[in-house]
């Protein structure tokens, strides 16, 4: 069964991907589907930027879609940067960019205040005559340092400090990443409806 993730970033397709290996799906990202519409992601929750992405392309495609929001929340400051993680910096920023002004607010924050969560809110979205809808939402604790380690991963995972391993996210290969991380955790709760589709789907149908 084909499942577009709602994504562009390709550090993200790799993550869902090996998460969804070995579960009967071909995972298409929107680098497969140029024709597939843009979402403008202006929501004031992950929820309602991942139900915007979801629906809006499941039902221009014809796929089921599973999109998720996610993004880094920071005690100290008041939840920032939430939905603007990946613009944090400003519209074209990058990772490096928006990991700067994060340690920028961050100066003179003691390390036992730095406290941080990686929050993700997912969407399935099943099109057809009878839409279906499922919801998941997965968080991951940890603190950030004031430099960052390692180097794989993306976006802020050089500074998050996951305690129980002593690791950040970019120190840590895919697989160990893909056990604990917040995307995980989200996608377990979708795992059930996802192979329940996968059964639903006569053999080489490109939609449920």
């Amino acid at each position: 069964m084909r499942l577009l993730m709602a994504t562009g970033n390709a550090g993200k397709l790799r993550e869902v991907r090996g998460l969804l290996a070995g579960e009967g799906l071909q995972v298409l990202g929107l680098c497969d589907l140029p024709d597939a519409p843009e979402v403008v992601e202006d929501g004031d929750t992950f929820l309602a930027n991942a139900r915007k992405k979801a629906w809006t392309l499941a039902r221009a495609v014809g796929l089921p879609v599973l999109a998720d929001d996610s993004g880094l929340a920071v005690a100290a400051l008041g939840g920032r940067p939430g939905v603007h993680s990946a613009r944090y910096a400003g519209p074209g920023a990058g990772a490096a960019e928006n990991n700067a002004r994060l340690l920028e607010e961050l100066a003179g924050v003691p390390e036992g205040a730095r406290g941080a969560e990686f929050v993700c809110a997912m969407v399935l979205a099943v099109p057809g005559p009878e839409e279906r809808e499922f919801v998941a939402e997965g968080r991951l604790s940890g603190t950030l340092l004031p430099a960052g380690r390692g180097s794989d991963g993306f976006g802020y995972d050089p500074l998050f400090l996951e305690t129980t391993t002593g690791r950040t996210l970019a120190e840590m290969d895919l697989e160990t990443k893909n056990g604990l991380s917040h995307r995980q955790r989200a996608l377990a709760q979708l795992l059930p409806e996802l192979r329940r589709l996968v059964c639903e789907t006569p053999s080489g149908a490109a939609v449920p």
